[in-house]
């Protein structure tokens, strides 16, 4: 064996750093779009963003729904909203109770230390080596905090928010309490005769407890906590054009700042030195390439979309019953991209319909066969599984083979157990078990 030195020429794919952030912008959300611009402007110095205007386009179209452009304006319209939190309230409530320092001090403490359900995260022993102090005082603090406004609050768990909530409202329901202390997760689970048959009541006492269970907040903070209201900007908008009925999809990339290269800059450095030339000429094909990813991602989408509205048209005047299947291959295809193209186009975004504002990836769905040779889409057949849910025998609920078989007889869907079982899961809906109503 000898060895020897040789030269070979061989094709290699090289994935680029361009390629991949051109990738990667491919997925983008357009409000992940719109940072990633950002951070492309801080490194190239000859890039400008120019904003097109407003940066809030779906603040203005919501103002425009309620107010004609004739009216005028309402100072009351721009004064602060002085809304209180949970912990502002609970202190507040605290200053009417007529305590020394050092217990409000340890209360409000305390209620720092509450989540956003209203639940107190530390347990005794750890507010005592926080505060260094003896457990009773502790305890007493506690007890203060459990009597403020609303009722289970400083809970340490679901029990004891529901056990104060009990003792409150039904202080001579002892079987209601029991129940709570020794029997909840029974009772979540509908094992309604093991309860009666433990605690030697009737099912009637069962259900009444479960009733008023029902009627308790398990979340207390929620009823004094100032609501965030969270608004979602859709990447792409479809809407029905009001004179010919047709669909129309654009993209809401109006906030999406205009990138510009700032010539007059970069070419009085090129013609300083032959170093400083080569740096501007670098930082060009940066531009470039960053103007070609966007336009490439806006045509990409839109391309997926003009597709969508056709093989989706019932979905968009229907809804999703009327949703057909649909994989991204299939998209692929028509589009003549990469599956890896689409996939990748379609992550992250919004979409903004006249039945909704869903996932893109909600528009596709994998099939399932029919006794009609047909097929169904995954989202229809999920349909089908909540009306017979909703609409079964609630003393006698069916399970997941019923509902299988059910699905076989009356809509011709051949689906497994199994699927049921996972269909359901994702629909929130609980097994047979725990659906089950009590009958007396």
């Amino acid at each position: 064996m000898e060895l020897v030195l040789q030269q070979k020429q061989t094709l290699n794919l090289v994935m680029t750093t361009e390629l991949r952030q051109a990738i990667e912008l491919l997925q983008y959300s357009t409000y992940d779009l719109v940072q990633f611009i950002r951070e492309q402007e801080q490194e190239n110095p000859f890039i400008e963003l120019v904003d097109k205007g407003y940066d809030a386009p779906f603040r203005e179209r919501r103002s425009n729904q309620w107010r004609s452009p004739d009216s005028e304006v309402d100072p009351l319209d721009f004064v602060a909203c002085d809304d209180f939190g949970m912990q502002d309230d609970l202190v507040d409530q605290l200053k009417l109770l007529e305590l020394d320092e050092e217990m409000s001090d340890i209360v409000q403490y305390l209620i720092l230390n509450l989540d956003e359900s209203g639940y107190l995260s530390l347990s005794d022993e750890e507010i005592c080596s926080h505060l260094q102090l003896e457990p009773v005082v502790v305890e007493h603090a506690v007890h203060t905090l459990q009597g403020l406004e609303p009722v289970g609050i400083g809970a340490r768990n679901l029990t004891e928010c529901l056990l104060l909530q009990a003792e409150h409202m039904y202080p001579e329901d002892l079987t209601l309490q029991s129940i709570i202390v020794d029997h909840l997760e029974d009772l979540a689970n509908r094992k309604w005769e093991e309860i009666a048959k433990q605690l030697d009541i009737k099912l009637v006492d069962v259900k009444e407890a479960y009733e008023c269970i029902q009627t308790f907040d398990p979340k207390p903070a929620t009823t004094i906590s100032s609501p965030h209201i969270e608004y979602l900007n859709p990447d792409i908008i479809v809407e029905i054009d009001e004179d010919t009925g047709d669909f129309q999809v654009y993209l809401n990339d109006n906030y999406v700042p205009e990138v510009r290269f700032n010539r007059d800059y970069s070419n009085e450095i090129a013609s300083a030195e032959q170093q400083v030339s080569q740096y501007v000429n670098n930082h060009f094909r940066r531009y470039q390439w960053l103007q070609n990813s966007i336009q490439q991602r806006r045509n990409t989408i839109l391309k997926i979309m003009k597709v969508l509205l056709i093989e989706q048209q019932d979905f968009f005047t229907d809804g999703l019953k009327a949703l057909k299947p649909l994989t991204l291959k299939e998209v692929a295809d028509l589009i003549e991209m990469h599956e890896s193209t689409v996939s990748r186009a379609t992550a992250n975004k919004v979409v903004q319909t006249p039945q909704g504002s869903f996932e893109l990836r909600k528009l596709f769905s994998t099939s399932l066969s029919t006794a009609s040779g047909e097929n169904a889409s995954q989202t229809t057949v999920k349909m089908m599984l909540k009306d017979i849910v909703d609409n079964e025998d609630k003393y006698k609920p069916l399970s997941d083979q019923k509902i299988a078989d059910l699905l076989k007889e009356d809509q011709g869907v051949k689906i497994s157990r199994r699927t049921v079982a996972k269909y359901r899961s994702e629909l929130n809906i609980p097994s047979s078990t725990r659906r089950k109503e009590i009958k007396v």
